[in-house]
């Protein structure tokens, strides 16, 4: 068999039958790859370390990076191709059914008392970090928490930076930006 459609064939019958995200995938991949010799258990586990260590789902990374082993950058589209096939198919059909399923009135209306939740649940998790952040020892009440000065410090520099942004831009501040903003800030500020 042709190693491209045998890369796709493997992936994509990972990538069908496997739940619980890419963890879960990772006995049957072994399983996949060994027995056909592309690979030695102990050579996956290295690339299994490496793709814990790469952005993005641990199994599309070993997909690809065992895809360019065998049959190089070809090779690694292909198994991607096949692992996350499945998947893409499955939020499709999701997506269209839940097009007509969102305009029933019942659903929408449970959409309606959730959305609060979710912003609460959000805005508590934001206020709880920023506390955490600006107080050393925020949950012990019997030691008095250290002020972080140099947090608020760096809080006020970035929010005075996206204001200044939303004022000349008219818009917000991309979210990678402010990232940059805030780690510079940092690095001026401790070094």
């Amino acid at each position: 068999m042709n190693i491209y459609l045998e890369l796709f064939l493997v992936f994509l019958k990972i990538g069908a039958v496997s739940f619980g995200g890419g963890y879960g995938m990772i006995a049957l991949i072994q399983q996949e790859v060994t027995s056909r010799g592309w690979i030695e258990s102990d050579a996956l586990w290295n690339y299994i370390a490496i793709a814990e260590s790469t952005p993005g789902p641990i199994a599309v990374n070993i997909a690809t990076f065992i895809g360019s082993d065998q049959a190089g950058f070809l090779g690694s589209l292909v198994a991607t191709t096949g692992i996350v096939l499945p998947a893409f198919c499955v939020i499709l059909i999701i997506a269209a059914v839940f097009r007509n399923f969102a305009k029933n009135k019942y659903v929408k209306a449970a959409f309606d008392g959730i959305t609060p939740v979710i912003w609460g649940l959000i805005i508590s998790t934001g206020l709880l970090l920023f506390v955490k952040c600006l107080y050393a020892n925020y949950n012990n009440f019997d030691v008095a928490g250290e002020f972080n000065w140099h947090a608020l410090i760096i809080f006020a520099i970035v929010g005075a930076t996206m204001l200044i942004y939303r004022l000349v831009k008219k818009k917000s501040m991309p979210p990678i930006a402010t990232i940059l903003v805030s780690a510079a800030a940092g690095m001026v500020y401790f070094i």
